[in-house]
């Protein structure tokens, strides 16, 4: 049984308090999108879960064992991985090779030839098969992102969380990865889904939390969360924000400015001695 407990998270750098007392659990395979404004506090609270950065305060509990403490690559085999907003494949590899690399991490006295029929199926599954002996630093920004599933599926964590997988995707690249989540969901694994399209997010997640300037501010399923007053502020208050910026903008652009005389002040003198005739 999956179970991630996040208890009373803090995130300070100097005297700037980005996390404040987040604390939320999942239990089993969840399909969960994680929203909020720009500036909210997603990017920082991933960064704790993976062990990337440690938190001011509060504990990451992740299948009964403390996981906060650890390293990325210990969380890792705890039981969690990602992926990036900004893609990182080992882009001197091909892309067979960097489907090894997870599942070699995890299982250190195996051999490639252990992994090849697996991977195989990823890369086919992802159809991105006809590319595995291309490096990775070849493959288009979309055909990296399928490239960073695959590893994640090579992986095989209990706990996934996408950050901004959609994001510059083609759509029929779109259409595959709503595929592998659906896949990876319905194996039994809990996938965390951070995404400003929020007509996916509302779409694929079954239960929603939004953060708002380090404070979670709803938790519950889609609909609730629609109509949660707390979420409709935060984001009408993000778009008011940005009208009065634009509005201010405009009004600049449009106030009359004191201009000089259209005449210049000396006016040049003709030095070519003629006249138009």
């Amino acid at each position: 049984m999956i179970e991630l407990k996040v208890n009373h998270i803090h995130k300070n750098f100097g005297g700037l308090q980005v996390l404040s007392d987040v604390s939320f659990e999942i239990n089993g395979p969840e399909l969960i999108g994680l929203i909020g404004p720009n500036g909210a506090g997603k990017t920082t609270l991933t960064n704790i879960l993976d062990g990337a950065l440690k938190p001011s305060s509060g504990t990451v509990y992740l299948n009964g064992k403390r996981i906060d403490p650890f390293p990325p690559y210990k969380v890792a085999q705890a039981g969690l991985g990602r992926t990036f907003q900004v893609t990182r494949s080992f882009r001197r590899m091909t892309v067979l090779e960097n489907l090894y690399v997870p599942a070699l991490a995890m299982n250190p006295t195996a051999r490639q030839r252990d992994f090849q029929e697996r991977a195989h199926e990823v890369l086919e599954f992802l159809t991105i098969e006809h590319l595995k002996n291309e490096f990775a630093r070849a493959l288009s920004g979309g055909q990296q992102k399928l490239l960073e599933l695959g590893r994640l599926l090579m992986l095989d964590p209990d706990i996934i969380i996408l950050d901004e997988p959609f994001a510059g995707v083609h759509p029929k690249l779109m259409e595959i990865i709503y595929q592998w989540i659906h896949r990876v969901n319905g194996e039994g694994k809990a996938v965390i889904i951070i995404s400003h399209d929020m007509d996916t997010i509302f779409t694929l997640s079954k239960r929603l939390l939004v953060l708002n300037y380090g404070d979670l501010i709803a938790d519950g399923g889609p609909e609730e969360v629609k109509r949660d007053p707390l979420v409709i502020e935060a984001y009408l208050g993000q778009e008011e924000e940005a009208d009065r910026a634009e509005s201010s903008a405009h009004q600049k652009r449009s106030s009359p400015q004191t201009t000089e005389s259209s005449e210049p002040e000396n006016p040049p003198q003709d030095v070519s001695g003629e006249r138009d005739a």
